[in-house]
């Protein structure tokens, strides 16, 4: 008697929110990269150095509270501070941000080894094209226009020895551009603060 194989029909896909296109974009990592950058955006975490910090509450009044599982999960990562590559390594494992790849995978936009389908390559263009998401969902620390805190997200990605160079040349061209008056206005690039390590001002 013939075998039977049955092909497995993808799921309809649904709407996407950004950290859908973000984990088709740059996988896990993307993910944990644009949590960041969107709760510091509001507000709602500080990056010191090459440390993040939850913002407590009742500290600021952000912009907005978190609103999806995935910064939920960041911002528990760091209540009192940690190092900035071990909580964008904890998101990118979280079970919040591996289910998102699960979906993906169930909608037919990602392979079992989570390589891109015609799909979702068709998903994330048009995503794209539509031009309602930030740059750095697509193109990750590269698009971040603060020099300062490209190189901080940039350098948590890279062995030790090569992020804590970058990061040193980032602050050393920091201090340049503000010896000459030409600094980033991000309202916080002054020294001061200090959360345990890893040196450089509040951005």
């Amino acid at each position: 008697m013939a075998a039977i194989f049955r092909r497995r029909v993808p799921a309809a896909v649904p709407a996407l929110d950004p950290y859908d296109i973000a984990h088709l974009a740059g996988g896990p990592r993307r993910v944990a990269e644009t949590a960041l950058t969107g709760l510091r955006d509001r507000g709602l975490v500080r990056v010191i150095g090459s440390r993040v910090r939850a913002v407590p509450a009742g500290e600021e009044a952000p912009a907005a509270p978190a609103g999806h599982p995935v910064e939920e999960a960041l911002l528990a990562l760091c209540p009192r501070g940690r190092g900035l590559a071990a909580v964008l390594a904890g998101v990118a494992k979280d079970p919040v941000t591996e289910g998102i790849g699960h979906r993906l995978v169930s909608y037919g936009l990602l392979t079992r080894r989570h390589g891109l389908t015609r799909a979702g390559h068709r998903h994330l263009e048009a995503a794209r094209r539509e031009g309602t998401l930030p740059a750095y969902v697509f193109d990750g620390p590269a698009a971040l226009p603060d020099a300062r805190f490209r190189a901080t997200v940039t350098a948590a990605t890279l062995p030790s020895g090569l992020g804590k160079a970058l990061l040193r040349m980032a602050n050393a061209l920091d201090r340049d551009a503000d010896s000459h008056g030409h600094g980033d206005s991000d309202g916080g690039s002054g020294g001061g603060h200090s959360c345990g390590g890893g040196g450089g001002g509040d951005y």
